[in-house]
Parts: structure tokens; sequence; C-alpha cells
């Protein structure tokens, strides 16, 4: 009898501090989702605010006169529309190259064995270790020597942006789908074999769609490296107004005695819409690759 009471008693011990430790993990993931979440609150709230408020000395956490005006000068900048069009250009075509490349790539990758494998391997690890800023000069000139060849990715083309962010999204994409491919039972492909299907069906019919979760969570990466992008873009679009993105367009609001800051924080609110409706269209699939990518 001593002994079972000491059993139930070491028992609620273990669930109390259990207890203790779940409600100090809510603790701080609430802390730490507040900090996180506290610049966006910022930029939506400065984007309400009347200019007096913006630019006092004693800015306040609130506003109880909220106004749409800085909202209306960003949308009222000339060819905003077609900056907004660009960048969805831009981050579509990123988007999808890169999906259809980076699969068929980590295919490869893991299901051939041939020569300078590892070695390849082992380059798309030391190519996401270079640093964005060492290569834009170089990209520079590469891009400068495109146009005379490819006039549709030189200079002050959006083709430009296009391949300058595919080839930085490739490596994070083909090294994380290669653990989707991987996870697949060789087992699957060749029972579709012997069932009569090509590796081209298998690849499409079967195993694109058991991988889809990878898949959509590159593809969000990929999007929203290149939906923000502002490096690049100012860099290889130097003279074509028309082909500018939407982070450029931020730049008219940004002048030599003072900046318009209600306007800026409004245009890039503006320029989270489309962000946050790529995500909750593909939230669940999100989740689930992520969670593939841990394992």
């Amino acid at each position: 009898m001593k002994g079972i009471a000491g059993r139930q008693v070491a028992g609620k011990g273990i669930g109390g501090n259990r207890k203790v430790s779940r409600g100090i993990a809510e603790v701080v993931t609430v802390v730490v989702a507040g900090v996180v979440a506290f610049p966006l609150y910022w930029m939506v709230l400065t984007a309400l605010k009347p200019e007096s408020e913006v630019v006092s000395t004693d800015p306040r956490p609130w506003t109880l006169v909220p106004t749409l005006d800085s909202f209306v000068r960003a949308l009222t900048v000339q060819s905003f529309g077609r900056y907004l069009v660009n960048s969805l250009v831009v981050a579509g075509a990123v988007v999808v190259l890169s999906l259809f490349v980076s699969f068929l790539a980590a295919t490869a990758l893991t299901r051939f064995r041939f020569r300078s494998r590892t070695t390849l391997l082992v380059m798309l690890l030391v190519v996401q270790m270079v640093p964005v800023e060492a290569l834009t000069i170089p990209l520079f000139f590469v891009m400068r020597s495109v146009r005379d060849v490819a006039p549709a990715f030189g200079l002050n083309h959006l083709g430009s942006l296009v391949l300058v962010h595919l080839a930085f999204s490739l490596p994070f994409a083909i090294w994380m789908l290669r653990g989707f491919v991987a996870a697949v039972p060789v087992e699957l492909e060749e029972a579709a074999t012997l069932d009569g299907a090509s590796r081209f069906r298998f690849l499409w019919q079967v195993l694109f769609p058991l991988v889809a979760p990878g898949l959509v969570a590159t593809s969000v990466l990929s999007f929203i490296h290149a939906w923000n992008d502002f490096l690049f873009a100012k860099t290889f679009i130097i003279s074509a107004a028309e082909n500018q993105t939407l982070p450029l367009a931020l730049q008219v609001f940004i002048k030599p005695d003072q900046n318009d800051w209600g306007a800026i924080m409004a245009g890039s609110t503006l320029m989270t819409i489309p962000v946050l409706v790529f995500f909750v269209l593909v939230q669940r699939r999100l989740v689930a690759g992520l969670a593939g990518a841990v394992k």
C-alpha cells in the first residue's frame, strides 16, 4: 500500500512539473509571437495614423483618429498597378520554374547514382553560404553580357530578375525536396513499373503528389524572396521605369527633406497582402511540408 501511494504521489509530482513546463513554454511562445508581430502592428498603425501623429515627437502605440490618407497616396503613385503586375510576374515565374527544376533535380540526385553526385550536393550547400551582396556586382556584369545574347534576360528586363532569383532559390529548394523524394519508398516505384507505368508517369502521377507538401514549402520561400526583393531590382532595372517592381515604387516617398513614412508604411502594408493570400491558400500543405522537412 505504501508503495502504491508513493507511486501516486510521484505521478502527481511528474504531472505537476509537466503542467508547469507547459505553462512556461506557452508564456515564452506568446512573448516571442508578440515580439515578432509588433513590427507588423506598428507598420499598419503608422499607415492608419494621420500625418500629424506620424511625425510627432511623442509616438504612441495607438491612434484615436485612423485615416486612409496614406493608403490613398500609396495607391495613387503613377504606374502603381504596373509595378504590382511586374512583381506578380516575377514572383510567379520564379515559383513555377523553381518548383519544376528543383523537383526534377531532387529526383535525379536521389534516385540515380552517377559520377560527381556527392560533389554536386556539396556545391549546393556551399552556394547557400555565399552572401547575396557579394554576388550582386558580378551578376550585374553577367547580365550586361547576357543582354547581347538574350535581350529578354539582360539588364532593364524582368527576365533578369527571374533568372537571378531562380539561381538563388534552386539550391535550397533542391536540397529540401531531396529529403521528400528520399522518403518515398523505392518499392513504390518498382510496383508502378510492374503495373506498366513508365518512369514519366510515375514521376508526375505518383511521386509529384507525394512530395507536394515539400513543393509548397519551397514555393512559399521562393515567392517571398522574389516578392520582397529590392537589391536586385534596384541593380538590374536601371532606366526602364515600366519594368520596375513594387518595392521600387516606395522610393517615391523617400525625399531628401522629409520622408513620407505614412505612405511608405501603407505601401508596405499593401505589399504584404499578396503574401498573406498566398499563405492562406497553401497553409495546410505548408505545415505538412515544414513538418516533413524537420523529420
